[in-house]
């Protein structure tokens, strides 16, 4: 079945959806900028919207969240624009009842007044200030905007660009009419500068610090008063950031690194040359981040999740022993997509634009998209190394040299932090983490800095230790002080129940899966590693009756395990499967439990079906991955089939 899946060129897509403010930005910034979609775009993203819409009409921050002020004035407003009429839509009458209800649009979180502003639904006096003039600081600073989490410096560097303008496109009368609509009040009597720190308590994930609100409050004194220079000194801020947006279109082939930013800098292009040839290089990039599903058309939270999803499936075939030699040109053509997506050089002027090196690096989705991350550079590097021990690597096209490994490790060693062990995202960890007070969003957590994480250290050891099983001399002693530095660091942020909470999916079953993965593979045994066994202790824990596990995304926002009323998980399943296959547990009845609640739930056609949400990020925001119902279900019979039954 997976075989029938993959395209051509040896990638295995899916749907990449889930957070339900992405697509409302799209339509916000196409709307503003002039870009239209095609009629039966239009009627697909419509029915999408119609079919996320909960029962109270409101929408959630995701597809399975209660309704938020965010997602529900973004969507209404979206809707509206998109050509649906108010009167005699039901459901478009009962998403205004949510809004007024919950205090109207003046309760909108910070991202989405922002985007409210852009059509002028809002006024920019009722948010606070996104400072421009931040990128001019020394980048010894350590506020500087350069040293944040890369995700967040690409959303807050187009948003400061056109704060910095105040851009706002020319009022129409739909625009009059969507603010009698989303306000309880009359539009020009609002006390804007009031609302700036108002939130809906529906929104409110991250709660401000009187610190912070002082912080805003200064600045926004700074946007009000008379300063000799203050008006050069701007000129030069956005002058700065639009160098830096350009150098990120560029890079990126128009991609950008995630969605929201590709809109933002979308809107950039627009407001700084409306018939300009920048604009039309974006609009060229939007179907990069569409994806038509059965439930309609969504904008995924990145450009897809190829790479990611390649580099599983192919470890996966290749843990099933004996069976691979069915599957070998579906390897070959993984291997194929594997080659292709390596990062071959590293981005221009990588410094001046605060980027990391890239070269030898797997992205997440594709080689246009080229940003470097720790553990897709991990997972691709253990999948070409799983391809060279199924087949000779000679006979393997294009072949891959030995100095194209050598890279990847580089940019492993080069994304360690010396001083916690672990390993980030995309980059070092620039900033202290006194930077997280000043999170401007309400919404998200742990997006200032870089944080390194139980899933990304684990990516980058277990690849390096594979590296170094085929590669024992080559940086060896580099090699072995991160991996003995990454395990330390696995084994001091492993929690008092045995569990690791797990920041990119749901929840603790997906971070203990990476812990106890990153312990076997540096010689941990359930015999010698008291953390291995409270490890596997806390999975058996959590084994329901029929051999299943069950954890939804409330473990990921509420920060304790949470058990998914509707019953077993395919995807949870196996990865506890996984876990303790890998570490060889001596009771083989629950593993025998697993495997069967899998294999009597595997549909005719072969595939698994879609259950819960499964991946997450900051905490708060849940994530589809619809490959994970494949991958990890072949990778957990797989390591049954030989670890347990002893088949090869």
């Amino acid at each position: 079945y997976a075989s029938k899946l993959q395209m051509e060129d040896g990638h295995w897509p899916g749907d990449y959806g889930g957070p339900m403010f992405l697509l409302p930005m799209l339509v916000i910034g196409s709307y503003v900028t002039g870009t239209r979609f095609e009629d039966a775009q239009v009627r697909e993203i419509v029915r999408y919207m119609y079919n996320i819409q909960a029962e109270d009409g409101g929408w959630g921050i995701h597809i399975e969240c209660p309704s938020m002020m965010f997602g529900t004035v973004l969507q209404y407003v979206s809707l509206r624009l998109l050509g649906e009429e108010v009167e005699g839509n039901s459901r478009l009458e009962n998403a205004r009842a949510w809004i007024r209800k919950h205090g109207g649009a003046l309760k909108t979180p910070s991202w989405g007044k922002f985007f409210l502003c852009l059509l002028g639904l809002y006024d920019w006096r009722g948010i606070n200030p996104i400072t421009p003039e931040l990128w001019l600081l020394p980048y010894a600073a350590p506020f500087h905007p350069g040293r944040m989490w890369c995700h967040c410096r690409m959303v807050y560097l187009p948003m400061s660009n056109l704060y910095g303008k105040r851009a706002t496109m020319p009022e129409n009368s739909l625009i009059r009419s969507l603010r009698a609509e989303i306000y309880g009040e009359e539009y020009s009597s609002i006390d804007w500068d009031r609302q700036r720190h108002v939130v809906c308590d529906k929104d409110s994930y991250i709660i401000r610090s009187k610190a912070q609100k002082v912080v805003w409050d200064v600045l926004t004194y700074y946007e009000k008063v008379w300063i000799p220079g203050k008006a050069w000194l701007r000129s030069k801020a956005i002058e700065e950031t639009s160098k830096i947006i350009k150098h990120e279109d560029r890079s990126t082939k128009f991609i950008c690194i995630g969605p929201v930013n590709k809109t933002l800098n979308m809107l950039v292009a627009y407001f700084d040359d409306p018939n300009g040839e920048h604009l039309r290089e974006h609009r060229t990039r939007i179907k990069d981040y569409l994806w038509l599903a059965e439930d309609g058309m969504k904008m995924q939270g990145y450009n897809g999740s190829q790479l990611w999803d390649t580099a599983f499936i192919s470890q996966a075939i290749t843990s099933c022993g004996s069976l691979t030699e069915w599957h070998k040109e579906t390897l070959r053509s993984a291997y194929g997509y594997l080659e292709m997506t390596q990062v071959r050089e590293d981005v221009p002027e990588l410094e001046r634009h605060y980027r990391h090196i890239s070269k030898g690096a797997w992205p997440f989705s594709t080689v246009d998209h080229g940003w470097p991350i720790a553990d897709c550079t991990g997972e691709g590097l253990k999948a070409v190394l799983s391809l060279f021990s199924t087949f000779n690597r000679e006979d393997l096209a294009p072949f891959m040299s030995d100095e194209r490994l050598f890279d990847a490790v580089n940019v492993l060693i080069s994304l360690w932090n010396k001083a916690s062990g672990g390993f980030a995202t995309y980059e070092l960890t620039r900033g202290p983490e006194l930077l997280e007070f000043l999170n401007p969003s309400e919404v998200f957590s742990d997006i200032m800095i870089d944080y390194p994480y139980v899933e990304l250290t684990s990516s980058a050891l277990t690849s390096l230790v594979a590296f170094q099983s085929m590669f024992p001399t080559h940086r060896a002693d580099e090699i072995s002080e991160i991996i003995r530095a990454g395990i330390a660091f696995i084994k001091r942020i492993q929690l008092k129940d045995g569990s690791w909470y797990g920041s990119w999916g749901v929840c603790f079953t997906y971070g203990t899966w990476f812990g106890i993965s990153a312990l076997c593979a540096t010689g941990h045994s359930i015999h010698t590693s008291d953390e291995l066994v409270l490890a596997c202790d806390f999975l058996l824990s959590k084994q329901r009756p029929d051999g299943s596990w069950s954890e939804n995304y409330r473990s990921c926002t509420d920060l304790v395990y949470s058990e998914a009323p509707e019953g077993g998980q395919i995807v949870q399943t196996s990865w506890a499967l996984i876990s303790l296959c890998e570490a060889q547990w001596p009771d083989k009845d629950p593993l025998h439990r697993a495997a069967e609640f899998l294999m009597n739930n595997q549909e005719q056609s072969g595939d698994w079906p879609q259950q819960l949400i499964s991946g997450v990020f900051n905490k708060s925001t849940m994530i589809s991955y619809s490959n994970y119902r494949l991958a990890f279900p072949i990778w957990a019979l797989g390591l049954y089939r030989t670890k347990v039954l002893g088949r090869e």
